[in-house]
């Protein structure tokens, strides 16, 4: 991937410890990353999660949306204690190549990754592929999460039950920095990764929108959300990562589109 920023500042505005990833590849492909984190993110433990943890063996696959899911899913498995080996017996859907990474790092293998990295296609892609559920599968989410899964399984009657493995909150103490830094009016690019990261951007702004920026979406769903609370003027990539969102700054700069 040819990537160059030609020292543009660029706006990360994804949770905290996701940041540096991001913030070093901008640097890495000449840019200026300034970081915002406009979300908080930790893991939830309730009564309910231990109850379903402990039947896992019932389930014949484990759907997993984000590597926040993936994370606090694992992290939870480690607190119960609970013996791994009934992993074993079970089959994993990530979203996308990413959340199939981190899945890796914990020792399992994602048996199936939609086309496309969002909910929609992973409902559609899964159940063509797979129309006859006779064991009821488990859905990691989180409190912000979209209910295009939930809705999509209950359609095609796929028996399902959900674990809410962390939460998201926007992170109210940067909002004086943010509109600091807006009211500059020097940022390049103001990116945003998830829905939830468009929510907060609005939300610690006091919906101010300067129209003149472009803002960078990490792929279709989160654009869509941008547009429907006013950011109208959002490029997006092809793939929906981290390097597309830089392949397509890069591209945009050099008058691409």
């Amino acid at each position: 991937m040819s990537v160059t920023l030609h020292e543009k500042r660029i706006l990360i505005t994804r949770e905290e410890n996701q940041a540096k990833e991001f913030s070093d590849k901008v640097i890495q492909y000449g840019g200026k990353p300034v970081e915002i984190p406009l979300l908080k993110i930790s893991c939830k433990d309730k009564l309910e999660n231990k109850q379903l943890l402990q039947n896992l063996h019932y389930y014949k696959w484990i759907f997993l949306t984000s590597a926040n899911g993936v994370a606090c899913f694992f992290k939870l498995i480690s607190q119960y204690k609970w013996l791994p080996k009934v992993l074993e017996n079970i089959k994993f859907a990530t979203v996308g190549h990413k959340t199939a990474q981190i899945l890796e790092s914990y020792g399992y293998k994602a048996d199936f990754i939609p086309s496309v990295y969002n909910a929609d296609a992973m409902a559609n892609e899964f159940t063509d592929e797979h129309t006859v559920m006779d064991e009821p599968l488990l859905l990691v989410r989180g409190n912000k999460s979209r209910e295009v899964l939930p809705d999509w399984f209950t359609k095609h009657q796929i028996r399902f039950d959900a674990i809410e493995v962390y939460e998201t909150v926007y992170n109210t103490p940067v909002k004086d920095e943010l509109n600091q830094l807006l009211n500059k009016n020097n940022m390049d690019f103001i990116t945003f990764t998830s829905p939830s990261a468009v929510e907060a951007f609005i939300e610690l702004n006091g919906s101010q929108i300067p129209k003149e920026q472009i803002y960078v979406c990490i792929g279709t769903t989160t654009k869509q959300r941008a547009f429907e609370l006013g950011i109208i003027n959002t490029i997006a990539p092809e793939l929906f990562t981290i390097d597309g969102m830089l392949e397509r700054m890069s591209d945009y700069i050099a008058g691409k589109g």
